[in-house]
């Protein structure tokens, strides 16, 4: 049954039905780092535990790569950038607005956000990746010549079949069979996304051995491996275990 604006009417996995907190003990730091209080507004998930070392260097990524944009002339490949870092920057918001959520409203409401966040940063990461191709085309440039372009190239796959089994799962879970098969799967795209997310760190850490980035842009590798470990601290440490089934 689908509503007014053509969103299937239904209920969104939740892994714990039982709706309690349960043992909320983080992979690193002390318990409730990062659990969501009940009467707590969902956009302080963003900053709670170690988040805001998560969100401040997310947002320091993100101003660094537009002001450097920015401070030179533009031309069409530097949407590329642009795009891909604003990406980035929604990406990690819904991951951090999910990581917290532990009682079954809360995980109803922190599963749509995360949803639409995605798709929001899907969006922007596939006008970077068109942009990039149409560049090469134009100017008939070289592909896979970098170590950059080979984990961008493996990075926009693995995204598209990490968000493609993830709404499914959400928004139609009876294509796994019934919604009791998709939960059993749900912890390996928590797992995958996880994975994934270190590939993207990867990735972007490796623009700054382009020619782009040494002959125009100035971003110091330095900086940027700083700027990801600081982001690793901010988000492993708030994994719950038992959402992966640890």
């Amino acid at each position: 049954m689908a509503s007014a604006t053509g969103i299937p009417q239904h209920t969104p996995i939740d892994p714990d039905t039982d709706g309690l907190p349960g043992p909320d003990e983080p992979l690193l730091g002390r318990p409730g780092d990062a659990s969501q209080g009940s009467q707590a507004s969902i956009a302080k998930n963003l900053i709670i535990g170690t988040g805001i070392i998560a969100e401040a260097s997310t947002l320091l990524l993100f101003a660094s790569v537009w002001a450097a944009v920015f401070m030179n002339k533009l031309i069409l490949f530097s949407v590329h950038p642009l795009a891909q870092s604003f990406g980035f920057l929604v990406l990690v918001q819904s991951v951090l607005v999910l990581q917290p959520t532990h009682t079954g409203s809360q995980k109803k409401v922190g599963q749509r956000i995360h949803a639409g966040l995605n798709l929001l940063a899907l969006a922007s990461f596939i006008v970077g990746v068109v942009v990039i191709e149409v560049n090469k085309f134009k100017s008939n440039g070289p592909h896979f010549h970098s170590v950059h372009g080979y984990l961008g190239v493996i990075t926009s796959i693995w995204i598209i079949v990490q968000y493609g089994v993830g709404f499914t799962m959400w928004a139609t879970p009876k294509l796994y069979g019934s919604e009791e098969n998709a939960k059993k799967i749900w912890k390996y795209h928590r797992m995958n996304g996880y994975v994934l997310f270190l590939l993207m760190m990867a990735t972007i850490t490796s623009a700054v051995e382009t020619d782009f980035n040494k002959n125009v842009l100035g971003l110091k590798l330095w900086a940027m491996i700083i700027i990801m470990v600081l982001l690793v601290v901010g988000i492993y440490p708030r994994i719950k275990k038992q959402k992966l089934g640890l």
